[in-house]
């Protein structure tokens, strides 16, 4: 999910757009021009067996003890003694590599995604809190959910064309396989592992969208009978008729069973499509091309936890009493708009990463501000369809037990959202410094200053340089961070010393950065080399895998993501693990947008602590800049 996507903003001739529109290259269908770009971009490369080990070593020197890191030292020696294990799965790897179009993206999908069995919500699908909107009631709901619609509508044109500009990063074109996949796509549960599937490309792509509103499904045709979409007037209309056909708060909430552990979603489902209503139902909001949930209001919650509460809205619909079973939460896309002004959305991750979402927000979000241009037709608009349930008594013990399941993840996961409002990246900038490595540096000195310890850290690096490139890890704890954290608060350091460790701590995580996004970072690769032994059936697992270290290093008690949008918006997830944290964010120019997240069964972490500790953190960083003005940075 990394960071500096720059893209191309050129004003549509003749249309009064504002300039935050992504517009189309060509305003008609460039066939074979996205092809062409992917077959132009580099294959995803195999770093070396050396490199990798000798840059393992350093990333687990500030996370694991001394005695730990000798044994290490003696199993990479062993793994990469010639003709031994370790050259085979590599020699191995680099073969998988010259006859695939990139040796990690389907294990990947697999491995991260399909195979992982806990449930999506929290544990897995993002959510996007939006700015809060002007509006208190059904008619503005409505509203703003038709120009929503209408703006993804004009987003999916340019997919649909080949038209959508190409993203650049350091100069270097990227992959934009994950634009085509978010549309009309859908994860399926299965008993052991999962799938997804993709209507874009079928042979008659679905024109419609999913709306559920007081947990009752409606098919709704976004598009005329000549093909053009429907006009914000038209969706009013349409969202209307449905409101009206749906004015019962007393229906069972289907939607609640994608909410489930994998496994236990995979029985339901099975049970539930027996039935040829339920399963044309299923098969209908999985066809879609996304999905609107009309929300009812949550509970009222001050202005200072207003962003806390909306975070909890999009990520899990806040339990089964409130909007939870206004979702479809294996649905890739599901826009999420409250009659009380709320307004977000949630995706299941598989398909894609953070940056396509996001530049998808910022155009729909761009495109709600315009005054609507186009007529509308004076043509009658078929009844938006109602997809019926049968529900059985099985199907009835699903739901109660998935509300409870799900009610007990709500009470365990706490969200805060908060808008550091001192100073953006802004104050970075004006010390040469990389903002996401300051604010990187800022999470690790408050993680240190709550635990005394270093923690393995995950931050979300961006592999789209390369042709269906998905995500490998920057390891924002190393050796000079740790030195950072570690002298910052000691009163027998001097401020020039700190300032000159900050920098080291910043240029490091930079460097790590670059080499990442260019393919050279140590996680995918060692996940490939431990599922090509895997592959080629080998007695056991080579041990540097069963060994502590890796095992420390793989337990990331921060979880982290820089999103950065022109939307004033945040992403938020759960932690990836019990005792850790999950931290998203996007740097503003004047301010920053955080959302921290942790579950309270455990005593060690606290969400608000973090997040108070982070804000913190942020002050004593510029203010030691600012006390030392001699540094040259």
């Amino acid at each position: 999910m990394l960071s500096i996507l720059a893209r191309r903003i050129m004003r549509k001739a003749g249309a009064a757009k504002p300039c935050g529109l992504v517009t189309p290259v060509s305003s008609t269908r460039v066939a074979g021009r996205y092809l062409a770009h992917q077959e132009g971009l580099p294959q995803l490369p195999v770093p070396s067996l050396q490199q990798t080990s000798s840059r393992y070593l350093s990333a687990l020197e500030p996370i694991v003890e001394a005695a730990d890191l000798d044994h290490t030292k003696q199993l990479l020696d062993e793994f990469q003694k010639p003709g031994g294990v370790g050259e085979r799965l590599q020699t191995g790897l680099e073969r998988r590599a010259m006859s695939t179009e990139n040796w990690l993206s389907d294990w990947w999908l697999k491995t991260a995604y399909l195979d992982y069995r806990m449930p999506v919500v929290v544990h897995s699908s993002p959510g996007v809190v939006l700015p809060r909107l002007d509006f208190s009631d059904r008619q503005g709901q409505m509203r703003f959910a038709a120009k929503l619609i209408a703006g993804v509508l004009d987003f999916k044109s340019m997919i649909d064309n080949e038209s959508l500009p190409v993203e650049y990063l350091g100069g270097k074109s990227l992959c934009m396989n994950q634009y085509y996949q978010i549309l009309s796509s859908c994860r399926i549960p299965g008993l052991t592992t999962d799938s997804v599937v993709n209507h874009a490309r079928s042979t008659r792509p679905p024109t419609h969208i999913t709306v559920v509103h007081n947990y009752q499904f409606f098919a709704l045709d976004v598009y005329n009978s000549d093909g053009t979409p429907l006009t914000v007037d038209q969706l009013y209309i349409q969202l209307d008729r449905i409101w009206n056909s749906s004015l019962q708060t007393n229906k069972e909430p289907i939607g609640i069973l994608t909410s489930e552990h994998r496994n236990t979603w995979g029985v339901a489902y099975n049970n539930l499509i027996k039935d040829q209503t339920n399963k044309q139902a299923v098969r209908a909001i999985q066809r879609s091309i996304f999905t609107v949930c009309l929300d009812a209001a949550m509970p009222r919650a001050s202005e200072e936890m207003y962003h806390s509460r909306a975070a909890v809205q999009m990520l899990h619909g806040g339990g089964a009493r409130w909007n939870s079973g206004n979702r479809w939460f294996d649905k890739t896309l599901q826009f999420i708009i409250g009659e009380d002004g709320s307004c977000g959305l949630m995706y299941e991750h598989a398909p894609a990463e953070g940056p396509p979402i996001v530049a998808l927000i910022d155009h729909v979000f761009e495109y709600t501000k315009n005054p609507e241009s186009v007529r509308t037709p004076m043509v009658p608009l078929p009844m938006p369809k109602k997809l019926r349930f049968k529900i059985t008594p099985e199907i009835k013990n699903d739901i109660e037990t998935a509300k409870q399941n799900l009610n007990t993840m709500v009470h365990d996961l706490d969200v805060r959202v908060i808008v550091f409002s001192s100073f953006g990246k802004n104050v970075p900038k004006a010390h040469k410094m990389s903002p996401d490595a300051f604010i990187q540096m800022a999470l690790q000195l408050a993680y240190y200053r709550l635990h005394q310890r270093c923690c393995a850290t995950y931050e979300s690096a961006s592999l789209r340089m390369f042709r269906r490139g998905r995500t490998d890890t920057i390891r924002s704890a190393s050796v000079d961070s740790a030195n950072f954290v570690k002298a910052f608060d000691d009163p027998g350091k001097q401020n020039m010393e700190k300032v000159r460790l900050m920098e080291a701590a910043v240029r490091a995580h930079r460097a790590y950065t670059d080499m990442a996004i260019r393919g050279q970072a140590i996680d995918r690769h060692l996940l490939g080399l431990k599922l090509q032994a895997v592959e080629e059936d080998l007695a056991s697992v080579p041990e540097i895998f069963q060994d502590k270290s890796y095992a420390a290093a793989c337990h990331y008690k921060l979880s982290t993501s820089q999103v950065p949008a022109k939307t004033d918006c945040v992403m938020c997830f759960g932690p990836v693990v019990l005792d850790g944290y999950g931290v998203c964010y996007n740097p503003m120019a004047d301010h920053i947008n955080f959302a921290v997240s942790s579950f309270n069964s455990c005593p060690e972490t606290d969400a608000g602590r973090m997040a108070r500790a982070l804000g913190d953190a942020l002050l004593d960083m510029k203010s030691l800049l600012e006390v030392t003005p001699k540094a040259k940075l």
